[in-house]
């Protein structure tokens, strides 16, 4: 059996994050304020979970997740549970385009690791909840601690031997969820975007950063964290270029880094934004050349409630086939819908209507 086959393409596939409920909202904010307790906040994110879910099913999706439901954060959260690292409040958010984040930030205090992380709990709920649908699971890629992180240069003096402790911590955080049962797990990217932007790579380099560098280091700390990874086990990744409130923060198409994601990276399939020009044209997946590498077609928006053409869709669909055969592509909206808590600004009704477009769409092209 061809490793394609054995790591099905759900043709219609979403990046994982969903808009927080009102009843998750409340209860978060209860819980912040001390009038509920952490054992009362589970139980009502766990109903919220599982209604969710259920609703993915309805709708016909194949592979289903947690909408985040438990995270304030889509990377935050998952870092701050590795051994070394720490959270904290600091003076400033990240900026985007007309907003700006609360201001969490994360460090690295110690030397890392990965021990008993409270999201392999998060993963087995919603695998139980699954059922005889594939539980799909996201956590940050490995890129995203040393982009985002602060490093105490006591702790590491030598930036190789922070690259080997992130790739080995992450491969043991990958060998902990495929124990706990996932077989589709998604690292999410926002690097890979900021390195295809010319306006943010100016800024690396006045921090003193060499994007080229970066580029090289990323690539060979994922490619030793997924390495030798089971068979069965689906790893894909979702480049984004920033999801707050709507909003956005780089620009660029994927030619940049085109040849090294695209040709080098050793993931099974790439979740990959299109829904505007912002993201360029097709031409950069003419690098795809390997005919078991999937990519997701992020066409459909998720920062607002409008549903998008049909027929244009199934027009880029096949554009897009100039460069990849139809089989090794899919569906999905561009990003998730709530990248933080706060959300998109979109309803939630929206939001359902948007993934059962998806799903429409994708039983047309791929009948």
């Amino acid at each position: 059996m061809s490793t394609l086959k054995k790591k099905k393409i759900y043709r219609a596939d979403h990046v994982g994050s969903l808009l927080r409920s009102e009843k998750v909202k409340d209860a978060r904010r209860k819980f912040s304020e001390g009038a509920i307790d952490a054992e009362e906040l589970k139980r009502i994110e766990d109903e919220e979970i599982a209604r969710i879910v259920e609703k993915q099913k309805d709708l016909g999706l194949e592979a289903v997740t947690d909408g985040e439901f438990r995270r304030s954060w889509w990377h935050f959260d998952f870092l701050e549970g590795l051994t070394g690292v720490e959270g904290y409040w600091s003076g400033d958010g990240i900026a985007f385009k007309e907003k700006t984040t609360k201001s969490r930030a994360i460090k690295v205090i110690g030397k890392l690791d990965f021990n008993d992380h409270p999201m392999l709990r998060d993963f087995e709920y919603l695998k139980g909840k699954a059922g005889e649908h594939t539980a799909k699971f996201t956590i940050p890629s490995p890129s995203m601690l040393h982009f985002r992180g602060e490093i105490d240069p006591a702790v590491y003096p030598d930036e190789e031997v922070f690259f080997e402790d992130l790739a080995n911590a992450y491969k043991k955080a990958l060998d902990a969820f495929y124990k706990a049962g996932c077989r589709y797990l998604q690292l999410d990217d926002t690097a890979w975007a900021y390195l295809c932007s010319d306006e943010q790579k100016e800024q690396m380099k006045n921090k003193g950063l060499d994007p080229d560098h970066l580029i090289r280091k990323y690539l060979e700390t994922i490619n030793k964290a997924v390495a030798d990874r089971p068979d069965d086990f689906k790893i894909t990744m979702h480049i984004c270029r920033g999801n707050f409130r709507s909003t956005w923060i780089s620009s660029g198409g994927y030619e940049p880094v085109a040849k090294e994601i695209f040709g080098e990276l050793d993931i099974d399939g790439f979740f990959l934004e299109y829904d505007s020009d912002r993201a360029g044209d097709f031409k950069p997946l003419r690098h795809v050349n390997r005919d078991d590498l999937f990519i997701v077609l992020g066409l459909i928006t998720s920062k607002h409630g409008e549903l998008e053409d049909k027929d244009e869709i199934k027009k880029r669909i096949q554009e897009a086939t100039e460069y990849v055969p139809l089989e090794q592509l899919a569906l999905s909206p561009q990003c998730g819908f709530a990248s933080t808590e706060e959300g998109n600004l979109l309803t939630e009704e929206e939001q359902w209507n948007k993934l059962k477009h998806v799903v429409e769409i994708s039983r047309e092209v791929w009948s």
